[in-house]
């Protein structure tokens, strides 16, 4: 708008169109002009009332309402609001425009809350006096009511994805005779069925965009006569069986989406489409072999080839000539081998390639391409060094090769890719140095070198204001202390740090991250007490902290424990827990080594519902804490393997979701509070190589944990370990002083220094003793209270010596 100026006719401005007769202003073109703030009913824009065309696009008039005068202008025919900021209802009044051919008010959805909206029953009266209208587009405005029938007879363009549209589609709006796009993708409550009989569409309809929807039937033959049909969408529509065969017939036919359906066939099949642009099979159960690619100038057009997650087999051909356009292929997940062919390398237009998942060998060439985006060869047998032209790749986003056999060194020439915001090179047999500039590289959101053979020291200095969500540098031969320059990844969610070498203090100062959620650091060279601090903000949206297998002493962190607000919460939402990712390109999942169950698990995708710690196999001492009950999300506790002493707390009844608990190998003593059999959650309990005694939690979960759970806790008694507990026909256990219960289980072992001679000579005198105080009693009617005593003394004395009558 730099030429609106008062001394220039504003006729001539940008954008402003006048009548050449009248000179009035008829039509403002103001699309991506950069306009901001709220947009006012007292706007002088609505003065203009001669407007014909207005244009608002692509500007940011964010939190402003769509004011009910645009329904003013009596002559609009051309209205875009589109991606502008409004919110709210859209304004009956809009139907109003009863001259408007166009009119656009598209949007964006932002974790799935809808900015703008028709509101309900209004979708019908916003189309009542719109009878000259050709194009209709409101992508992600929520409409949510029924498709009415009142569509004007001059529509060509009918565009409403992610409407919340629901009911089933009227067959009328097939049978409109001028209709050239149809788009009605992803609303999963409307139900759609095809004509039977020859549509009024038929020889209009170019594209057909109907993927997502509940599609019911077959497809008919009715489709054999969409002989103009360019691009057909029908992705994630539940179709099935062999490829319908009324699609054969669309011999003009460029852009072709069958994806995540269940689909059966050859990939041969699709050659008859000669002139596909765009080709999508993901997720099929398509097979054959892909020789039918080498066939003599196959699709000379084809920029876009997905034939990801189906089931073809053998080799890639090597003699392809026909796809120099290909911008984008898509093989992952498939039954694929052999090598890498040349040609892949040598497309000159290459952006994004996928070969995942599959079981290619040999070297990666070099590529030709220096447009790439995105290379994903990750999980396959290749070999080799990283080729020098994928480190200088101006245009570079992602570079996944992980799983492989990659050998060498990690050149620093690799920061030369500074749009890159994935880099995955775990899980191969690099050797040498981390480079230093990887700290530097500010647009990396993932970065993983983990399962390498990379040593040194952790040198990088990662700069002020990068992006760093995932750090994972585990498993590798990293020495030294933890980079406090890591404190700089304010956005950090994940940092894996375990099994290297490092020699260092807890370092208390990673819980000013605010965003950290996971952190390892098992089996290293942590030593010394994890330290108290002031700061009750630290590690606050921790969920899984992994310390084992390190040196670290002193009592376990209670300072700590209080300060981890993420796991003092459940999620009681009944939603699906999802995987820990970024949401940013492909669905990068965060994986990790962890401890849980009993059982280890080597790079696993993390639900956001996992709440572990694991602090094992170290030297803490001292109690466990009460305050580890406040941490009420807790689905893993590992404190085995430490020197812990004292009780186990009734507190730990309060982690009401707790999956594995591990106690094993401490000097904890007492009873197991029976409040623990309230953990109905519980699969796996080990409590072994403790000094627990007295009798175990009966019922819920503690029925079903093996003996191993309590091996080693000589003092305890009662199923399921192998041993009667032998106090149900007496005092209640929880009534019975500790003290008292300690003598008795003292008395009741066998001393060494004590011979079975002695033992028989103290029962017969026992035996006559007992014999004459019972004949005295009764001829003296002593207290019943006596003679029980008198009884119980001479059960003791028996059990005793049946016990040494077994052993000889």
């Amino acid at each position: 708008m730099l030429s609106w100026t008062k001394s220039t006719d504003c006729c001539s401005w940008d954008g402003v169109h006048c009548d050449e007769m009248t000179g009035q202003v008829i039509a403002l073109n103001l699309t991506c002009s950069g306009l901001q703030g709220k947009f006012l009913s007292n706007s002088s824009l609505f003065q203009l009332s001669n407007l014909k065309r207005l244009d608002l696009s692509f500007n940011d008039f964010t939190g402003s309402l769509i004011s009910h005068k645009f329904g003013e202008f009596s002559s609009l025919t051309h209205l875009d609001l589109s991606y502008s900021g409004f919110t709210g209802l859209i304004p009956s009044e809009i139907s109003n425009l009863s001259k408007l051919h166009v009119l656009r008010i598209l949007t964006t959805n932002t974790s799935g809350v809808y900015t703008l909206s028709l509101g309900p029953h209004n979708f019908e009266l916003l189309l009542k006096n719109l009878t000259q209208l050709r194009e209709l587009n409101l992508q992600y405005v929520d409409i949510s009511s029924t498709i009415p029938l009142n569509f004007s007879s001059y529509l060509t363009t009918l565009w409403l994805p992610y409407t919340q549209l629901r009911g089933v589609l009227p067959e009328r709006v097939f049978h409109l005779s001028n209709l050239e796009s149809l788009d009605l993708s992803y609303n999963p409550q409307l139900t759609v069925r095809f004509p039977t009989t020859k549509w009024n569409s038929s020889a209009s309809l170019m594209k057909l965009y109907l993927s997502g929807v509940n599609f019911t039937g077959t497809v008919p033959e009715s489709f054999s006569h969409l002989t103009s049909l360019h691009g057909l969408d029908m992705s994630d529509s539940n179709l099935s069986g062999p490829i319908p065969k009324p699609l054969w017939n669309l011999t003009h036919i460029e852009i072709l989406y069958l994806s995540e359906n269940h689909l059966e066939g050859l990939i041969s099949q699709f050659l008859r489409f000669g002139k596909l642009r765009s080709l999508s099979l993901r997720n099929n159960n398509l097979d054959g072999q892909l020789e039918c690619l080498s066939y003599n100038r196959s699709w000379p057009q084809l920029d876009f080839l997905d034939l990801s997650s189906n089931s073809p087999t053998g080799p890639i051909p090597s003699n392809v000539s026909g796809l120099q356009n290909l911008q984008s292929l898509f093989l992952s997940s498939n039954y694929l081998n052999g090598t890498i062919p040349s040609w892949i390398f040598s497309l000159p237009s290459l952006t994004y390639l996928d070969l995942s998942f599959n079981t290619f060998s040999g070297k990666i060439q070099e590529f030709k391409s220096k447009t790439l985006h995105g290379v994903y060869l990750n999980n396959n047998q290749l070999e080799g060094p990283i080729p020098k032209s994928l480190l200088n790749q101006q245009s570079l986003q992602a570079l996944l090769l992980p799983h492989n056999n990659i050998s060498g060194q990690i050149a620093s020439s690799i920061c030369n890719l500074k749009e890159l915001f994935a880099l995955d090179l775990g899980n191969n047999n690099l050797d040498g140095a981390i480079p230093q500039c990887l700290g530097e590289m500010s647009r990396v959101w993932n970065l993983n070198l983990s399962n390498n053979s990379l040593s040194g020291t952790i040198n990088t200095t990662f700069s002020i204001g990068n992006s760093f969500r995932v750090i994972k540098l585990d498993r590798n031969k990293l020495m030294g202390k933890v980079p406090r320059s890591l404190i700089n990844c304010k956005h950090l969610k994940l940092l894996d740090l375990g099994n290297n070498e490092l020699n260092d203090t807890f370092p208390n100062w990673l819980g000013d991250l605010p965003d950290l959620q996971i952190l390892s650091l098992r089996s290293n060279k942590l030593h010394g007490p994890i330290k108290s601090s002031g700061n009750t903000n630290l590690f606050a949206q921790l969920q899984i902290v992994d310390l084992s297998s390190n040196g670290l002493s002193g009592s376990l962190p209670v300072s700590l424990f209080g300060n981890l607000q993420a796991m003092k919460i459940i999620d009681k939402s009944t939603r699906t827990p999802e995987y820990v990712s970024d949401q940013y390109g492909y669905n990068y999942a965060y994986l990790m080594t962890i401890t849980t169950k009993g059982q280890d698990y080597d790079s696993v995708r993390i639900l956001d519902s996992n709440m572990i710690m694991d602090l094992s196999k170290n030297r803490f001492e001292g109690h466990i804490p009460y305050i580890i009950g406040d941490l009420v999300g807790l689905r893993t506790l590992n404190l085995s393997h430490n020197v812990l002493e004292g009780h186990i707390p009734a507190s730990l009844q309060n982690l009401s979701v707790l999956e594995s608990l591990d106690l094993s190998s401490n000097k904890i003593s007492g009873a197991i509070p029976p409040q623990l059999a309230s953990l109905t959650f519980l699969a796996v309990l080990n409590l072994s190589q403790n000094h627990l005694f007295g009798c175990m939690p009966k019922g819920k979960q503690f029925d079903t944990f093996e003996n191993s759970s309590y091996q080693g806790n000589d003092g305890l008694r009662g199923l399921p370990p192998s041993r009667d507990c032998g106090c149900d026909n007496r005092v209640p256990q929880e009534t019975i002083p500790v003290e008292l219960d300690q003598e008795e289980e003292e008395e009741e072992e066998d001393s060494p220094m004590i011979s079975w001679q002695a033992v028989l000579m103290g029962y017969g005198c026992g035996l006559v003793i007992g014999l004459s105080v019972i004949y005295l009693m009764l001829s003296t009617q002593y207290p019943t209270w006596f003679s029980r005593t008198v009884v119980e003394l001479e059960h003791r004395i028996t059990t005793r010596m049946k016990k040494h009558k077994k052993r000889i």
